[in-house]
């Protein structure tokens, strides 16, 4: 019975690219798949606004 690691190490490569262009580009240039996401931290990093935010969450 195959594991599901290496049924997934068996399977062409896609990777999520969290806005690295030069890593989306090097991984492209190579032929593999990559799945460009537009992300930024919540309140632009700034931790006092992020725990203002989880605040309103509950």
């Amino acid at each position: 019975m195959e594991k599901p690691v290496q049924r997934l190490l068996q399977e062409d490569l896609r990777v999520i690219n969290l806005g690295l262009e030069v890593f989306a580009h090097s991984l492209q240039e190579k032929k593999v798949e990559v799945v460009p996401v537009n992300w930024s931290p919540p309140a632009g990093g700034d931790q006092e606004m992020q725990e203002l935010l989880r605040r309103l969450e509950d």
